[in-house]
């Protein structure tokens, strides 16, 4: 029995062995592992991120079909010419590394189905003239081995007179033109275009050519399971939508044909830096300027940016005269309400800073004091949120350099900042010390009018994606905040080595300033001009004998001489896009806002001066027989001019002053360049003395000019 029962256990075991043999013999062909060769450095196509993993769309391409298809990949980064060489000598089995499908090729290898195309373009040093192939005639150009640039390059040498000098990775290749060495390269169009947008300093200067397609290759007459297989998972990728996510992370969805060619107003803040100020070429940069202009390049849509401040910004996206906002702006609740919120792109906190002479280092020492804080931030609800708690009071600014002027004098005890920001605004030799941890975490977002711009609003998001997996985004957040302290203070370091004298500021940013003054004269004069032509017939409404032509003159007298102009310039930018659904250009909103408000001074100084006139001349104009408009325009008239003149003169005067308060709207008169300079280089007290002394010149000047006048025009 004892025998039987053991034989019987033999068999089961030996039956149990066999099985597992062979479900693991199954699963062992199943789940294959495939030795696939690629390059080292040909980025986005195969390259190691900061965790040294390789990546790059052929990587994922090959991974994803790899998992579609349910067998393994061993990536080799061993370099094109060893890769294709491994492959022919049956050391790897298959390569897949940007490799252009040629004649040549095809003889050797066999293909999969073709997985991207793409052509041969020519790039330069940015600041070389050279842009055709004509022009490198006895010049040295640079190569990269066994690429189809390559190929192409060599064969069109001899007929545009070239030399040619080779090298094993693209990057040693950039860096021979960027140099100098070499005056140009050839590279395929995407590897060139993703090596620009990383920040080599090469342009491209030619349309593509050669044209052609990259492709999976084994060796000639070996491995048709694996091509089978890629081929297979290659059609199930594209199907899914893998395919194009994974293009995309590199190189941008460009499949967005709803904003593809549009371009997109977008509102920004004046100055918060490092997100946005103004460099020293009068051109936004910042961490949201960057973001957005790559975003828009990745996504293919054009963006204008609109300086208007942050809080002009928001209400001119909610009366629908920009498209969308960034200004460092934190995601709220009460703001979801109003906005719809991309993807966040930034997390930060706020801080408090002080004087650094201030013993205050914590909020229950604010307490009967006065604090300063900047409109509409995250710092300035923060500090809303606490001032009852610890007993203080708050004063608001409209930007970050006032803020910061008014604790460093002393005038506020302490201000609210965002951390990245303030920290920015220390290293740039802002005299304040951060003294709290950062409170009230809270993430930036893109944001665009409630319901509206959606597509605008997917693009940020499929192009933050894009930055983010591509590495770019770390890029431009490490190119103002440092990728660790030493490298910001090192930067912080040149810049103070700037001349920062009032001869220094000036000859740095005269370009700047000449443009404002001459925005701010023709503001001036084109505002003023309509608001004479208004300020006439409205002040004439006001002397002719009717009583409803002399009501409706009194009350546009007192309606436009009453309104506060900040309040009027807001409203017609965008209080009334927001009832008619139509934009209104900023500068043609400035010009109706000092038509109207200049205007109404002009006809109450005209209604004046025409009544100034002794009422016997009227009376001795009519009892000779001349009807009223003949007696006005020969008699009253020409005498109430000339004591009109200098009104007029001193009215022109008040209207240069005034074009300042347009800042509001983003126009960019003098003081908002004075504004936009002192964002760059925190040097508040010297630039608004070199704006005071270009206002005090003009203005002295028409003031001279009004006393000429007078003299002359005396009886």
């Amino acid at each position: 029995m004892n025998r039987k029962v053991s034989n019987a256990l033999s068999w089961v075991v030996l039956l149990m062995a066999f099985l597992f043999c062979l479900g693991w013999s199954s699963s062992t062909a199943h789940a294959k592992t495939y030795q696939i060769g690629t390059d080292v450095t040909y980025p986005p196509f195969e390259f190691a991120n900061k965790q040294n993993k390789y990546v790059g769309i052929d990587i994922d391409i090959m991974n994803a079909i790899a998992k579609e298809e349910g067998f393994k990949v061993n990536i080799k980064p061993v370099g094109f010419n060893a890769a294709v060489q491994s492959v022919q000598s049956g050391q790897l089995d298959g390569i897949i590394a940007g490799m252009t499908i040629t004649p040549d090729r095809v003889a050797k290898f066999d293909f999969g189905t073709p997985y991207y195309k793409t052509g041969v373009v020519m790039a330069v040093a940015k600041n070389s003239s050279i842009s055709s192939f004509k022009q490198l005639k006895g010049k040295r150009v640079a190569l990269k081995t066994g690429t189809a640039a390559a190929d192409y390059a060599n064969s069109i040498k001899k007929k545009y007179g070239f030399k040619t000098v080779t090298f094993d990775d693209s990057d040693n290749m950039y860096q021979d033109v960027a140099t100098g060495n070499s005056v140009a390269c050839f590279e395929d169009q995407p590897v060139m275009q993703y090596g620009i947008k990383q920040g080599l300093k090469l342009k491209i200067v030619t349309k593509p050519a050669n044209t052609g397609w990259y492709g999976f290759g084994v060796k000639k007459g070996t491995h048709k399971t694996l091509i089978a297989k890629f081929n297979k998972g290659l059609k199930k990728i594209k199907a899914n939508g893998t395919y194009d996510k994974i293009v995309g992370r590199y190189l941008g969805n460009k499949t967005n044909k709803k904003v593809k060619g549009k371009t997109f107003t977008i509102g920004t803040d004046v100055t918060f830096p490092p997100f946005e100020f103004a460099n020293k070429q009068n051109k936004y940069v910042g961490i949201d300027m960057d973001l957005i202009r790559a975003i828009a390049n990745e996504q293919g849509f054009k963006v204008k940016i609109k300086a208007l401040g942050f809080n002009a910004a928001v209400q001119a996206v909610e009366s629908g005269q920009i498209d969308g906002v960034i200004a460092g702006m934190s995601i709220t609740n009460a703001r979801k309400a109003q906005f719809d919120f991309s993807k966040p792109y930034f997390n930060s906190g706020v801080v408090m800073a002080v004087n650094p002479k201030s013993k205050i280092t914590k909020l229950s020492q604010l307490r009967g004091k006065k604090v300063a804080v900047k409109t509409g931030t995250a710092g300035a609800d923060y500090a809303s949120s606490i001032k009852k708690k610890y007993g203080f009071t708050t004063v608001t600014f409209d930007d970050s350099n006032n803020m910061y002027q008014d604790v460093s004098t002393g005038n506020s005890a302490a201000c609210f900042e965002d951390h990245p920001v303030m920290q920015y605004a220390i290293k740039q030799g802002t005299k304040l010390k951060i003294v709290t941890k950062p409170a009230l975490s809270g993430p930036y977002g893109f944001a665009v009018k409630k319901g509206h711009n959606k597509a605008l609003l997917a693009a940020f998001n499929n192009g933050l994606a894009d930055l983010k997996a591509s590495g770019t985004y770390d890029n431009i957040k490490a190119k103002y905040l440092g990728s660790d302290e030493s490298a910001t203070a090192a930067k912080t370091k040149g810049s103070s080595s700037e001349d920062r004298t009032f001869i220094g500021l000036i000859k740095q940013n005269q370009g700047a300033l000449l443009s404002g003054l001459k925005e701010t004269m023709w503001l001036t004069v084109v505002s003023i001009f309509f608001a004479t032509i208004f300020g006439i017939v409205v002040g004439l409404l006001g002397v002719v004998p009717s009583k409803f032509s002399n009501s409706i003159s009194s009350i546009l007298i007192y309606l436009f001489r009453g309104m506060p102009l900040l309040v009027l310039a807001l409203f017609i930018y965008t209080g009334i896009p927001s009832l008619t659904g139509e934009k209104i250009p900023a500068f043609f909103a400035g010009v109706v806002t000092l038509t109207f408000n200049e205007g109404a001074y002009i006809a109450a100084f005209v209604k004046g001066g025409i009544e100034a006139v002794d009422p016997g001349q009227m009376e001795a104009a009519r009892s000779l027989g001349l009807p009223f408009g003949k007696s006005m325009r020969r008699i009253i008239l020409p005498q109430g001019i000339r004591i009109m003149i200098p009104s007029f003169i001193n009215q022109f005067i008040i209207t240069l002053k005034d074009t300042s308060i347009l800042s509001i709207i983003g126009l960019l008169e003098l003081t908002q360049t004075g504004k936009i300079i002192i964002a760059r280089n925190l040097e508040g007290f010297k630039v608004w003395t070199i704006v005071a002394l270009m206002y005090l010149i003009i203005i002295t000047l028409l003031t001279w000019l009004s006393n000429w006048v007078q003299r002359r025009t005396k009886v």
